[in-house]
């Protein structure tokens, strides 16, 4: 990173969770954390509420919708916590480890253990799909109530209120973590090999997005639609989508290079601008116009390869005026951006 580079690390305020953070987001305006050892912390204006809606339980997998946290945990639960630090239970497979989570519109829910996929409605009708093979990643697509399935050689497209059979998207390998366009047309899967597998949806065309030194393990779409942020490598990798070909034969664009890997990843709600959590615990902002960068969180004294450190969570709030991270070994923080 370049001298020039500016800082806004007097912006943020620290936070202790005392676990690692598996997911980050704001209800409301109320930055909250998800942690591994089955806790959420609200950090509310002059005060902290720390909340367990898994008692004697980790979390394995958490997201937010804006106003509640889904979590799922080794004790089987699927449940959702809202601001006023209430939880509802949405699903209990019987001690199973839940291994992915979903959500879509209207308050949909999706959740998988093993080979058995649930997908919960708004009025809390829960419909089942048994994966060919343990499925690993989870994503609506925001057009109807369809869910992508991943799975051993491809991806399933399922209509939970169908009884039709899913349509499959095939593509020999292990496929894990999957997200689908906003606008519905391209289903992308990070696959064991380091690199990234994506359909058009429309006539299940095949795209290969390679070169990675690692798996990708988060995703984020810009605001319009045209950009895919992907964690993986030393830079944040950008793949352009504004064509009917999405990304064939166009290179990625890169940003926030370091020599240490890109751990997370998170486009601005609004603009061009992603966020950017590393594996030896900082984060930076990156604006895609003129690859310019400011730093967010530095950590000095730290060996690279050193575990326990890297950024898990990023997330804005609605109106991109504020982010929230947090790490592998429990440190948070809530960047305010200056006026």
């Amino acid at each position: 990173m370049s001298e020039a580079t500016k800082s806004l690390t007097a912006h943020v305020t620290l936070i202790e969770t005392g676990a690692e953070v598996v997911s980050a987001a704001f209800l409301g305006r109320t930055p909250a954390f998800a942690c591994v050892d089955g806790t959420i912390l609200f950090n509310e204006i002059g005060e902290e509420r720390r909340v367990t809606p898994h008692p004697d339980a980790a979390i394995l997998v958490a997201q937010s919708d804006g106003s509640r946290f889904i979590t799922g945990g080794d004790d089987g639960l699927i449940l959702a916590t809202g601001v006023d630090h209430v939880s509802t239970q949405l699903g209990d497979e019987k001690g199973k480890w839940i291994d992915a989570l979903a959500l879509g519109r209207d308050g949909a829910v999706a959740w998988s253990v093993t080979k058995t996929v649930r997908a919960r409605d708004a009025k809390g009708e829960i419909k089942t799909f048994t994966a060919p093979s343990s499925a690993r990643g989870l994503a609506f697509i925001q057009k109807g109530y369809r869910l992508a399935v991943t799975h051993y050689n491809g991806v399933s497209l399922w209509f939970p209120n169908m009884a039709a059979e899913p349509d499959v998207l095939k593509w020999a390998g292990s496929h894990l973590d999957v997200v689908v366009s906003p606008d519905a047309r391209f289903v992308i899967s990070a696959m064991q090999e380091n690199s990234l597998h994506g359909w058009r949806i429309a006539d299940k065309k095949d795209m290969r997005m390679t070169g990675y030194p690692a798996k990708t393990r988060s995703f984020s779409w810009s605001h319009d639609g045209q950009w895919l942020a992907t964690s993986g490598a030393e830079a944040c990798v950008i793949w352009p989508f504004q064509s009917k070909d999405g990304p064939m034969g166009k290179p990625p664009r890169e940003c926030g290079v370091r020599p240490v890997r890109v751990s997370r990843v998170a486009f601005h709600p609004s603009a061009l601008i992603v966020a950017l959590g590393y594996e030896d615990g900082w984060v930076m902002l990156c604006r895609m116009t003129d690859a310019s960068e400011i730093l967010v969180r530095s950590v000095s004294g730290v060996a690279p390869d050193e575990k326990g450190r890297a950024v898990s969570a990023l997330a804005w709030n609605n109106d991109g005026r504020r982010l929230v991270y947090g790490t592998e070994d429990g440190q948070a923080g809530v960047l305010d951006l200056p006026a």
